[in-house]
């Protein structure tokens, strides 16, 4: 397998993650039980989850009104697009995808 193979993988489980750790924050919300704390909602975000905590607060409806997602979830999704974008066109390091 290689190493693309993986990163696949990867983001494809925590994205997942992120979008189920949303639904089930907003589950436990409105039985007033005990929380998923927002850093760790953020830090789904961070590590590559991003668009899967988006497509979850869209989804659930849950922390859209609070600016710190409404704004930081897509400025997090923002700066890994940048990132990306300058590994495949502007480093000097070769990647192959194929």
């Amino acid at each position: 397998m290689i190493v693309i193979s993986y990163i696949a993988i990867y983001l494809v489980a925590i994205n997942l993650a992120g979008f189920t750790a949303f639904g089930i924050d907003k589950s436990k919300a409105r039985r007033n039980k005990w929380r998923i704390p927002e850093a760790t909602l953020f830090l789904f975000a961070i590590f590559g989850g991003s668009i899967g905590c988006l497509i979850g607060m869209q989804t659930f409806r849950h922390k859209t009104q609070k600016s710190t997602f409404y704004i930081g979830i897509p400025v997090i999704l923002g700066i890994q697009l940048l990132v990306i974008a300058y590994l495949i066109f502007l480093s000097p390091f070769s990647f192959r995808i194929l």
